[in-house]
């Protein structure tokens, strides 16, 4: 999470702008890229419409210009990605949503806005969210440690995407190490300083890890803990919101409206972690002149790249690549989404994304997309 790729932009809407738009609207239809932030804003919007009285329709897609097409009784909301009657396309759009939220009288759900925050990689309370935290209030309380979504600390760090390190997608490797350390049944300031200490340790220990490692596993480090709330600390609800949005959208949008699924939300988190801490050991890598490459049979792109990019890439652009989909990351505006829209375009297919992220699926295979790619940048 900590590589969006997506910043604010100037022609967005403001929260007073989104307001409007809801007040007056006979039907809203959102439709949310599936990220986090993205996720997050859309139940938030939507419990928003449920307050005031406006019907509504939720959906994500990695296209969302595809479904903005309006019908003259409703409102099209695109979030993450422009497109419809009103977009937000910059991230974190949460925080967006949640202050149209409050101009319409409703009572938006700080910690949901503040965990799509957190899925954008910005540490809360920065970026003008600071009002977040505060409204937050006391369901949120600052401790040593490491974020995670359960307190079960081996499936917590084994499954956890806002770090990669060896035993990542292996339960039994982290108890182990977690054996090595000698923790106390119940765990205090001290005993949570030793686990952060070892998870920094072995995500920055190993002779591939970047020296953006360092950096990045700081966002997992020191978390909220959640007094109220489907997770236990907020980096790992804005961890399984992110992993739920591109494994298991109804999921994912039952989540973000309030409804009761965190047991089918953690099991689809541990699939797609799984998955993607899979991709980064066994995938094909290559080399060259700004661009890191990983190519692999099967992955959640999205999610593997960010983890290539914030871990392992000792470039500045890394890219993830199967035979009918991809995705990267920069670490500086490099126009991906230009790039992965003409390569796919080039291949009969379609490509999206930002300056710092891009995503398409083609009909070809790895190599002919990555010579594609290439020429594009």
């Amino acid at each position: 999470m900590a590589t969006s790729g997506r910043t604010a932009s100037e022609d967005a809407p403001t929260a007073s702008d989104v307001a409007a738009t809801l007040r007056d609207a006979d039907f809203v239809r959102i439709v949310a890229y599936p990220s986090g932030d993205a996720l997050a804003a859309g139940g938030i919007l939507a419990r928003t419409c449920a307050t005031i009285g406006t019907p509504f329709q939720v959906s994500t897609t990695r296209f969302p210009a595809r479904r903005a097409e309006s019908r003259d009784d409703e409102v099209v909301m695109t979030i993450g990605a422009a497109g419809g009657d009103v977009a937000l396309p910059g991230c974190p759009a949460s925080r967006t949503a949640f202050e149209a939220g409050e101009e319409l009288g409703g009572a938006p759900d700080a910690v949901l806005a503040l965990a799509g925050v957190v899925a954008c990689g910005t540490t809360p309370g920065a970026d003008e969210s600071a009002r977040l935290l505060d409204a937050a209030g006391d369901r949120l309380t600052r401790r040593p440690g490491v974020s995670t979504p359960t307190e079960d600390l081996a499936d917590g760090l084994a499954h956890s995407t806002l770090i990669h390190a060896n035993f990542s997608g292996n339960p039994g490797a982290v108890q182990a190490e977690l054996a090595e350390i000698g923790l106390p049944v119940e765990l205090d300031d001290d005993a949570h300083r030793r686990v952060a200490s070892l998870v920094a340790l072995s995500v920055t220990g190993p002779e591939s890890a970047t020296p953006r490692a360092g950096e990045t596993v700081e966002n997992a480090l020191r978390p909220f803990e959640l007094e109220d709330g489907p997770f236990a600390t907020l980096g790992g609800y804005a961890d399984v919101l992110d992993a739920v949005a591109r494994e298991q959208s109804g999921t994912g949008i039952a989540l973000a409206l309030g409804h009761d699924a965190r047991a089918p939300a953690l099991d689809a988190w541990r699939d797609h972690a799984k998955q993607a801490h899979a991709a980064l050991r066994e995938a094909t890598t290559g080399r060259y002149d700004g661009l890191f490459v990983a190519r692999t049979d099967d992955a959640p792109v999205e999610t593997a790249v960010r983890l290539l990019g914030d871990f392992r890439s000792p470039e500045p652009i890394a890219l993830v690549v199967t035979d009918d989909e991809a995705a990267a990351v920069a670490v500086r505006d490099s126009g991906l989404g230009a790039a992965m829209e003409t390569a796919a375009t080039e291949l009969g297919g379609v490509g999206t994304g930002s300056a710092r992220r891009g995503y398409a699926r083609f009909d070809a295979d790895a190599k002919e997309f990555l010579s594609a790619f290439r020429e594009a940048l």
